[in-house]
């Protein structure tokens, strides 16, 4: 008979217990702060970082997740060179893909036309002047990448825009419309 009295006892006090737990508040935390970190200011003075500052500069000659480098610089030189040297790396399945065409209708087409005659909405409603045509220049795969990278007089880079694996599509695609015109 106690034994019964023992058990509901204890079968109440574990009824009461969990009756008790609130579930909108968070639970007790082991180690808070390996959940919550101490967030520094970035101009702050902290005598733990080199320097004495909280916000430090990345160390020399590392690059950003998913950057690639380009070894040529925003110059005519680099131009130049980018002209003479710079090759494309696309396979031939990639550069027949039109892929190139819907970069091209996208980010291009406004300014150059659908044929790259210059000839564009924004020339046409003269937002733009003086935007060359393909079959009057000389240009190869790398100056047309190079190009799409740095800008070029009026035109702006557009690396933030375009992969460089999608701007070897569109220097691709601008090829193909120069030897139509």
């Amino acid at each position: 008979m106690k034994r019964i009295y023992k058990i509901t006892l204890l079968v109440g006090i574990t009824i009461l217990v969990s009756s008790c737990h609130n579930n909108s508040a968070p639970n007790y935390q082991y180690f808070p702060n390996m959940y919550e970190s101490v967030a520094y200011e970035p101009y702050t003075e902290a005598k733990i970082f080199k320097g004495g500052k909280e916000g430090q500069l990345p160390v020399a000659g590392t690059i950003n997740r998913g950057f690639e480098p380009y070894e040529y610089e925003n110059s005519t030189a680099g131009y130049e060179a980018a002209k003479a040297n710079l090759k494309s790396p696309l396979t031939e399945e990639e550069k027949n893909s039109g892929k190139g065409k819907e970069l091209f209708e996208i980010y291009c087409i406004s300014c150059h036309g659908a044929t790259g005659n210059g000839k564009g909405k924004l020339v046409e409603r003269e937002k733009f002047l003086g935007v060359p045509s393909y079959k009057d220049r000389v240009i190869t795969e790398g100056s047309i990448f190079h190009v799409e990278t740095y800008g070029l007089n009026a035109m702006g880079s557009h690396a933030n825009q375009l992969s460089a694996h999608e701007r070897w599509l569109v220097a691709d695609y601008v090829l193909k419309l120069k030897s139509q015109l």
